[in-house]
């Protein structure tokens, strides 16, 4: 793994799916994934994340869940997970549960990317668009759930050229197996750094200071 460095300017934290669905007690997902959510405090972790990076003048890209009764029409083949979310209405666009869970909410100089409709925040979105306009290296990834949305948008980071962190500690799953899978397995595999909250904002470094 590289030294866990990253200016700035040209790193880019991006939070996935921190809304009501999932984070709010009243979220449809709440009963499903509060428990781990909790037990690994994933709010107030993320509160702290949110503002030592802001802090430290690293921009945050929003990447949020969206789904309407037309986001698989071009799909001949959908997985059961996004059966069920169309059956649901999760992450439903313009309802309160795809909202952003209000203690996270995007802040003034925050970017908030396109929706994005199964596990790849890349996908059929404005990401990459938006990490090159703004000259963004290195990302950080951070947000729900450990398995899924953040696993499968650090891979494509890795594969389009990005340096890719993994933050252990802020983020969550809804069962600890598969939490377990992501951290120790599968972020060494795409991720050039593991880190933690407190490592990643201890690299943060100051353009022109060492």
């Amino acid at each position: 793994m590289d030294s866990a460095q990253y200016d700035a300017v040209s790193t880019g934290l991006i939070l996935i799916d921190v809304l009501n669905d999932f984070l709010a007690d009243d979220g449809k997902l709440n009963a499903q994934i509060g428990e781990m959510r909790d037990k690994l405090d994933l709010r107030s972790q993320l509160a702290r994340l949110l503002e030592g990076a802001r802090g430290a003048g690293v921009k945050t890209f929003y990447a949020p869940h969206g789904l309407d009764e037309h986001s698989f029409d071009d799909l001949k083949y959908v997985h059961p997970t996004f059966q069920g979310g169309l059956a649901h209405q999760l992450f439903w666009k313009g309802s309160y549960g795809a909202d952003f869970y209000e203690p996270l909410r995007p802040a003034a100089g925050d970017v908030v990317v396109s929706r994005h409709r199964m596990y790849d925040s890349f996908r059929g979105t404005d990401l990459d668009d938006l990490l090159r306009e703004n000259r963004i290296e290195k990302v950080v990834f951070a947000g729900l759930t450990s398995q899924t949305c953040v696993e499968g948008t650090g891979r494509h980071a890795l594969e389009a050229g990005y340096h890719v962190t993994f933050l252990t500690d802020a983020v969550a799953e809804f069962t600890e197996e598969a939490h377990r899978a992501a951290i120790d397995i599968s972020y060494p595999r795409f991720g050039h750094v593991v880190s933690t909250i407190d490592e990643f904002l201890a690299g943060i470094r100051q353009p022109g200071l060492t």
